[in-house]
């Protein structure tokens, strides 16, 4: 029987070398659980993998990801309870992941879809099995914003936010390779931020530059035209399949996404199936200054995503923002381009189911 490192192509095997040399076993019985084997089927990428717009190397999964995130924690703590804690972060991650926090209106702060995560994990036998094996409580792994190391508040570094700029960088949009992670990575250690709180950061500024610089890259990516676009295409879709009585919310945390997609483009209401095999046709999003009647036209804002790492400047621990003009400038321009307001469409017409 395969295990989970064993479906990994070879890229990703070392990717999870470099977060932790030494893979920790005991952690494959928590990652085969049925919870997490369901969040294997739903990628990263929210939805993005669909559209011709993109073009994704390969499939990464939220279950790669959470692991990815454990890694990173357990590299730096050797602490069960919070890599645990990051492992299961997205363990109530809906299909299409942050599409469903569009789909509830949550745009900006994504986090609408993060109340299940306590009964998934409560309610799952095989868990709280293992969790009593080893002597950890509920309440020490279900929610990783316990743990600074973890997650913390934007635009600090994090477990989590290090990852997906990791994995997204070389899965999405190959702004990295193995060597050039290895270097950023081999400068990280835990330094302590201006609240006295453990933290993430580079023990050099010349690399942390080197950092705000490739992944300054990635920023504008995640709140560009095509991205929300796509996102709110499908947060549309399946709130019309769930108005029309094809698809419920459970759905959404049950099913894979290709399960999801079958249900769209076999059921019987052909607008809904014509227009979802158009979007899947569509490769290009356009903009404009004021809505387009005839479009599926959106004007929407995205979470904004970026980091303001710790870095050691002559033993002093500071903000790269201090103390790097070029870093500052980087980040800068990405704020800059938040405050632009305008629509975005393709260039077919749907218009999504109300109750």
């Amino acid at each position: 029987m395969n295990t989970y490192l064993d479906t990994l192509n070879e890229e990703i095997k070392e990717y999870f070398k470099i977060l932790s040399p030494t893979f920790p076993k005991w952690l494959l019985d928590y990652i085969n659980t049925k919870e997490m084997q369901r969040i294997s089927h739903i990628s990263l990428s929210c939805g993005t993998d669909y559209s011709k717009c993109f073009n994704v190397k390969y499939w990464y999964s939220n279950l790669d990801h959470s692991v990815g995130v454990a890694l990173i924690i357990w590299h730096f703590t050797h602490d069960k309870k919070q890599t645990l804690a990051g492992l299961f972060h997205d363990i109530a991650t809906p299909a299409f992941k942050h599409c469903i926090d569009f789909m509830n209106g949550d745009t900006e702060h994504q986090e609408s879809t993060e109340e299940r995560t306590v009964d998934i994990i409560k309610n799952s036998r095989e868990i709280m099995n293992l969790l009593k094996r080893d002597k950890i409580k509920l309440e020490e792994v279900c929610d990783y914003k316990i743990y600074p190391i973890a997650d913390n508040e934007s635009s600090k570094l994090s477990a989590d936010r290090f990852e997906y700029n990791f994995s997204s960088g070389l899965t999405f949009f190959r702004v990295w390779d193995l060597d050039s992670i290895k270097k950023i990575y081999s400068d990280i250690t835990i330094l302590k931020n201006e609240e006295g709180i453990d933290e993430l950061g580079f023990k050099h500024l010349e690399i942390c530059e080197e950092y705000i610089k490739t992944i300054s890259k990635l920023w504008p990516e995640w709140v560009s035209d095509k991205d929300r676009t796509v996102m709110q295409f499908i947060a549309d879709i399946c709130k019309s399949m769930n108005n029309a009585g094809y698809l419920t919310i459970d759905d959404l945390y049950n099913l894979s996404e290709k399960e999801i997609i079958d249900k769209i483009m076999n059921c019987e209401d052909k607008y809904l199936t014509s227009s979802f095999q158009k979007f899947l046709e569509a490769d290009k999003v356009y903009t404009s200054s004021e809505y387009i009647p005839d479009k599926y036209c959106i004007n929407v804002k995205a979470k904004a995503r970026y980091v303001i790492p710790l870095v050691l400047v002559d033993d002093k621990i500071e903000r790269i923002n201090k103390v790097s003009v070029k870093a500052n400038e980087y980040i800068k321009e990405y704020l800059d381009i938040l405050k632009d307001g305008y629509w975005t469409y393709f260039d077919f017409d749907f218009k999504p189911y109300v109750k």
